[in-house]
């Protein structure tokens, strides 16, 4: 029997209140709050009132649960992640909906979008690496795909090549042939560099068509290799049998593998196949938020945010070098110390709270927006005064980098 119950009894009994408050060990106020519950609403008084608050002013409205789920089975059928992070980037870029991961997935997981997977090797195990630059280091590798035949029959087996920049995932140059062989690569090189520059460094498997160094001896280099030595550019290869050297380019043949299968009209010819591939890159590289790179960017803006890798620097020795993250303030400016010395940088209050990078080459500074790539702001420190005003020249929208 509850003590509510118990209480009530003793109380129509004829038994005083504090009596009663002392011998169950409550407060008398909360006996009379109960009579009178009791009176107004007889036996439901036996049980607890809900907890629930009358109103829950911060709760996730309907539209935007239908929303959710909507996003969900658009970007799952085209073969797209579908995740809650990526789900979390589309609702605030193209419905302006601020939405926790944590919402996105709980509700996910109600409507049993979610299949539930066996606890994974933590993320922390993993030993991470990224290039500081764009161009400081191209990694390739070349995957298979199979055609259709007009009547649905299997096709022929074809090759896709890949170049990725390891900096920023952007995809520099991706193409389907018959098959790789040397020329292919050293071909397909050559059109990455004139598109694109010269990269400081690549990183590749062990593949004959990229180097010759396991083919016993015989021979010298391949053409790869040579064109690589003309151009000082470093080589790179992973050990053998071990492809999380190369993750990067990897990771991106699972995807871009993904929505080829995704597609409902499968190509039947290489010129065919070739469509496709050209139509995910632009949408890989300018629409498709990035779950590895800060702020779920995309590839292009990650890859022009910041100043092009060379294999001989064009920095000098004497320069002070540096890029910073960090976040303007609800007065819309930043700080950056100066010899010693805090500087507060005019940027406007209308980029408050906005997550940007500072590429500062001595007191030479360009500010630009982490997530789209645009410039803020270009200036020169005035090592004399603390603050920086914003020149009204600079008062225009932000341009590319």
């Amino acid at each position: 029997m509850s003590k509510r119950k118990l209480v009530i009894t003793a109380v129509l009994t004829g038994t005083s209140q504090t009596e009663v408050a002392c011998t169950y060990g409550v407060s008398q106020g909360w006996i009379s709050r109960l009579m009178v519950r009791y009176h107004a609403e007889g036996d439901i008084a036996f049980q607890p009132l809900s907890r629930r608050p009358k109103s829950s002013p911060n709760v996730t409205l309907e539209s935007t649960l239908t929303l959710i789920v909507k996003l969900r089975e658009q970007l799952a059928g085209q073969g797209l992640d579908a995740g809650p992070d990526t789900i979390r980037w589309h609702l605030a870029q193209h419905h302006d909906v601020t939405v926790s991961r944590a919402t996105i997935s709980r509700h996910l997981a109600r409507a049993g979008l979610i299949t539930p997977e066996p606890k994974k090797r933590p993320k922390s195990s993993y030993i991470r690496f990224a290039a500081e630059q764009p161009n400081e280091c191209w990694q390739s590798d070349f995957t298979h795909y199979r055609l259709t035949q007009t009547n649905g029959a299997p096709g022929t087996d074809v090759e896709i090549i890949t170049w990725l920049d390891d900096h920023s995932r952007y995809v520099l140059h991706l193409s389907a042939h018959a098959r790789i062989t040397g020329m292919v690569v050293t071909t397909t090189f050559g059109e990455t560099i004139a598109a694109h520059g010269i990269p400081a460094c690549t990183l590749t498997d062990n593949g004959m068509v990229y180097t010759a160094r396991f083919a016993g001896g015989k021979g010298g280099r391949n053409g790869f290799e040579n064109e690589l030595r003309r151009l000082n550019i470093t080589q790179k290869n992973g050990k053998p049998n071990h492809p999380q050297t190369q993750g990067k380019v990897e990771r991106f043949q699972q995807t871009l593998k993904k929505w080829l299968r995704a597609q409902t009209q499968q190509p039947s010819t290489v010129p065919g196949l070739q469509t496709l591939l050209d139509t995910f890159a632009k949408d890989y590289n300018h629409h498709r938020p990035h779950r590895s790179l800060p702020h779920h960017a995309t590839p292009a803006a990650a890859y022009a945010l910041r100043p092009k890798a060379t294999p001989t620097s064009n920095r000098t020795a004497d320069t002070h070098d540096r890029v910073r993250d960090d976040r303007v303030s609800k007065a819309g400016t930043v700080t950056l110390r100066h010899n010693g010395k805090l500087h507060h940088i005019g940027i406007g209050r209308t980029y408050a709270g906005t997550y940007i990078k500072l590429l500062i080459q001595d007191l030479n500074i360009s500010i630009a927006d982490a997530t789209t790539g645009h410039i803020i702001r270009d200036l020169t420190l005035d090592p004399t005064r603390d603050y920086q005003p914003i020149p009204q020249r600079q008062m225009a929208e932000p341009t590319d980098l």
